[in-house]
């Protein structure tokens, strides 16, 4: 049967080709399409996760919901020798976050001013990475602040300009000083270069009586794919009822309902697409048999079984689609690897997304041998389909009406 069905092949050329080809572009289409699609949201959550939100988060229970003085941790140095020595954490650190209004001559603009750990901060997130000018944050910068570009545009500061901040302590008590911009980050996320500014925590548990207190403590890890299990082991470990450790997921649950909502929509015009490949397929593969009706039918009456005749018909669409897969996977890989090491840039692209998390022009891609062997697998299993109806009408016929069909 493997012989006759490659000299079927050979014979009705016009089938073969098209289905050659047809299989051949739509495997190339369906693994780039596919990487480019996961690498845009690997690269929002990327971005996201590493500009402000951690991997993991602590909070005391009520803090995301009502927020307020009487939700800031306390012993937070506790808490951070309690996880420290579990398998998997990169870093800790912790945050606090208030709000105040920044004043410069006639300029005034509310922001949200956090206390940081410079150091364990930079190995967090990228806000000293997004450094634009000036100089990042150190643990005794003392009155520095670290501010973004739109912000500082809307104070019209310079580096080295002083001026006023008004804002509660965690007692409750008004707190005010004058601050000195030492430095200006640009992460490329709208809202936040206008409206986040940075200094030490040190300089500001002083100021506003938060020594051993924070807002959240955020924790890095060394490898995402873990996070669900760091996370099981912090909470046994703080075993705190008052206390909830979230992981990205939760923090940034709008995002990842975004991107599977976004995934959905892509996997259904990809469904439609490979459903007009696999009825043009199925529809060349029934205008072939149609019209060897008659061969078909001499076959069945020397003996060749119904089981025979589909073996017959799986063998040509197998060479015809392992063919076009030999050709198709290795440029698709190249493409997708070579993507993923010098993504294409389009100038602008993040002023249109920026909304969306998007903070380069890059359009990236995701290479991953496992995603090419599914989506290769997939279309695989549409070719091998496609051939049942033709089997099922040309079985339609007894042997006899077949060998007379004209």
């Amino acid at each position: 049967m493997f012989t006759l069905a490659l000299k079927n092949i050979f014979y009705y050329k016009a089938r073969s080709i098209t289905t050659f080809i047809l299989t051949f572009i739509s495997t190339l289409l369906f693994i780039v399409y596919v990487s480019m699609m996961d690498g845009s949201h690997n690269s929002m959550l990327e971005n996201s996760l590493k500009i402000y939100t951690s991997a993991i988060e602590i909070y005391k229970k009520g803090y995301r919901d009502e927020g307020g003085y009487e939700y800031y941790l306390e012993n937070v140095d506790t808490y951070k020798n309690k996880i420290k020595t579990i398998e998997g954490i990169k870093n800790i650190a912790a945050r606090y976050e208030t709000y105040g209004l920044l004043s410069y001559k006639d300029n005034s603009s509310a922001s949200l001013v956090v206390g940081i750990e410079p150091e364990a901060e930079a190995d967090i997130s990228t806000l000293k990475e997004a450094l634009l000018k000036g100089s990042y944050l150190e643990e005794n910068s003392g009155k520095c602040v670290y501010m973004g570009v739109d912000l500082v545009k809307k104070l019209s500061l310079g580096l080295g300009n002083e001026f006023s901040f008004i804002g509660g302590a965690s007692d409750g008590s008004f707190a005010a000083d004058i601050f000195e911009l030492c430095g200006v980050f640009k992460t490329g996320m709208n809202e936040f270069d206008a409206g986040a500014s940075f200094i030490s925590k040190k300089y500001l548990d002083d100021l506003m009586y938060s020594k051993n207190k924070a807002s959240y403590i955020v924790v890095s890890v060394k490898d995402l794919e873990q996070v669900d299990v760091i996370n099981q082991e912090i909470t046994a470990r703080l075993n705190n009822g008052n206390l909830e450790s979230l992981t990205w997921k939760t923090l940034m649950d709008t995002m990842v309902e975004a991107m599977e909502v976004d995934s959905i929509f892509g996997y259904i015009s990809l469904a439609l697409f490979m459903v007009v490949i696999f009825f043009v397929i199925m529809i060349y593969g029934f205008i072939n048999v149609s019209a060897r009706i008659k061969e078909i039918g001499v076959l069945r009456s020397i003996g060749v079984s119904k089981k025979a005749l589909f073996k017959l018909l799986s063998y040509e669409i197998v060479i015809l689609t392992l063919a076009a897969l030999v050709f198709a996977v290795p440029i698709a890989t190249y493409i997708t690897y070579y993507y993923s090491l010098h993504p294409i840039v389009i100038e602008g692209i993040a002023e249109m997304y920026k909304d969306y998390g998007v903070v380069s022009d890059e359009i990236p891609f995701n290479f991953d041998l496992f995603t090419v062997a599914w989506n290769s697998a997939v279309i695989f299993l549409l070719n091998y389909i496609s051939i049942f109806y033709p089997y099922i009408y040309v079985n339609l016929f007894t042997p006899l009406e077949a060998s007379r069909h004209v």
